[in-house]
């Protein structure tokens, strides 16, 4: 699998989820051991005109998911990935669009991945971030993920 096959499959996999299409999740980029996501301010404001809590958390908490999907895809390994735990710190307001980027906090994908091969089961940790238009932090995210072996008859 091509790098652009496990980005074009995560895009697809992301467009199934409903609360994905509901807040307009846009895949924007992936590079450097780096996933990004973005969403539009609109579809996840709360009462005050600044970015919903549950909305950040939850872009926060995909771009997560997704960078450890694609690890794993890229690698050609079948992975159903799941959040465990995660601690997230709401630092400032935002009011402008969503844009989150979420990296491996601990550890290598090496041995994620050769950890998943060997037992069927890794885990991982990573962080990621939400920006203010000037660059500082509006939310940071800390979060355990873990892929469990999937069935071969759902596309990875």
């Amino acid at each position: 699998m091509t790098t652009d096959d496990s980005l074009e499959r995560l895009k697809a996999h992301l467009r199934a989820i409903p609360l994905v299409r509901a807040m307009q999740v846009e895949l924007a980029g992936a590079a450097d051991g780096r996933l990004r996501l973005r969403a539009p301010l609109a579809p996840n404001v709360n009462d005050k005109g600044s970015a919903f809590g549950g909305s950040l958390v939850s872009l926060m908490t995909l771009a997560g998911w997704g960078l450890a999907t694609r690890q794993l895809a890229r690698a050609g390994m079948r992975a159903d990935v799941y959040v465990a735990d995660s601690t997230v710190r709401y630092l400032a307001p935002l009011h402008a669009g969503l844009e989150a980027e979420a990296w491996l906090e601990e550890g290598g994908w090496d041995a994620f991945v050769a950890t998943f091969g060997a037992r069927g089961r890794a885990r991982c940790r990573i962080a990621a971030r939400v920006l203010l238009p000037d660059g500082g932090d509006a939310t940071v995210f800390s979060g355990r993920f873990v892929a469990l072996a999937r069935e071969a008859q759902a596309p990875c």
